[in-house]
This record gives C-alpha cells, structure tokens and sequence, in this order.
C-alpha cells in the first residue's frame, strides 16, 4: 500500500511519518557506522571560506564536498581520502519506493545539525542529472523546512519536518529554492545527544 503524501507545490511531494522508529533507529546505527570510516566534516564557503553550521559526510559512490575551490562531487574524503562507504541497501529501497525508479542514488549527503545549525535557501545545481528527483531524509529533532520556486524571489513556505518524514523534490520543483531555518530542541528523543540528521539522496551524473 502507498504511503499518503501531500503534495506541497508541483513536483514537491511531503510524506509526514514515512519511518517508523524502529527503521530511525537502524538509519542512525547505519550512519554511526559510517562516520567511522567517513568522519565528519565541515565544509566552507567557496572564495570566502566560512564555514557551514552543519557538519556533514557522505556515502555512496559519490560525495558532496564544498571548499575554498567551489561545490563539487568527488568519490573519496577530503580529509583522509578514502571512497565513501557503500550505501545501505536500506536507503537504496526508499529511494525506489519513493521515487518509483529502478535505478539507484549515487550520492548520499548526511547533514548533521545542531540545535542552532540552519542552512541558507539553495538550489540543487551541482549534478548533471538534475531530471532525477532530490530525496531527503529526516531524523532527529524538528527542523522548519522552508521551500520557493525556482527563482530566489519567488514566495516561500514552510513546514515543519519531524523525525522520520520524507520530502521529494522532483518535476517542476527539482531546483526549488529550499532550506532550513531553525531547529526545535527537545522534540524527539532518537538522538542522544539532540541535534538533527538530514539524509539526501541524489542522482549525479549525465542521464544515458
């Protein structure tokens, strides 16, 4: 049975509670393990070099990475150069269930929040795929999701996204404007030591 969704704008798909706690819980064992291999790291403003407020890694045969040089996919670690670790099957089967395509994501961007952490309105712009939809991954304290158009002036919205919520952002909304403006402490326990994960899944490379 299909999970209900809500559809916020056109191509842009809300699926409140699409994890259950039990797969949060498995999700952020997965990524402990991860971290151990792909430690975290902070990236920074091209040119100006300031640094993000999130932490982030990645898995999957591709990584997103931004510094001093610009935004960029690459296939190792910026700090210790190794290949990211694969992507769980666990991931790869929402990705498919979600998106209703065969193929799988080639990059998978773990952005890890503070409670005072936030992240500018941006568009997806880095991959040459940009037909494939954007999945995104909630977990951890509630974070307020904004989302526009495609232009930086066209009117926003904002939602609030719990522990285990999904969004598709694909169609007419796969380069929208989308960020996040603040995170609510102490509204889930699945993180001990609070804070929010957000998990991004991406096609990367040209369409064959």
């Amino acid at each position: 049975m299909a999970h209900p969704f809500t559809q916020l704008q056109a191509g842009l798909q809300y699926l409140p509670g699409f994890l259950g706690r039990s797969a949060q819980e498995n999700l952020v064992e997965i990524l402990r393990d991860a971290v151990k291999k792909a430690p975290l790291f902070t990236p920074c403003m091209p040119r100006t070099g300031k640094p993000f407020s999130v932490r982030m890694t990645n898995l999957g045969p591709l990584g997103w990475v931004a510094d001093r040089d610009g935004y960029r996919y690459q296939p190792c670690h910026p700090d210790t150069g190794a290949p990211w670790p694969p992507l769980p099957d666990e991931l790869t089967g929402l990705w498919r269930n979600v998106t209703g395509r065969a193929d799988s994501p080639e990059a998978c961007l773990v952005n890890v929040y503070n409670d005072n952490a936030r992240m500018g309105l941006h568009q997806d712009m880095d991959e040459a795929d940009q037909t494939a939809p954007v999945v995104s991954i909630s977990l951890g304290n509630t974070a307020l999701f904004r989302f526009g158009g495609t232009s930086r002036t066209d009117r926003t919205r904002s939602i609030k996204l719990q522990s285990g919520d999904v969004v598709v952002l694909g169609g007419a909304s796969r380069l929208a404007f989308h960020g996040v403006d603040r995170i609510y402490p102490g509204t889930s326990t699945l993180l001990v030591n609070g804070g929010r994960l957000n998990i991004t899944l991406r096609r990367v490379s040209a369409p064959t």
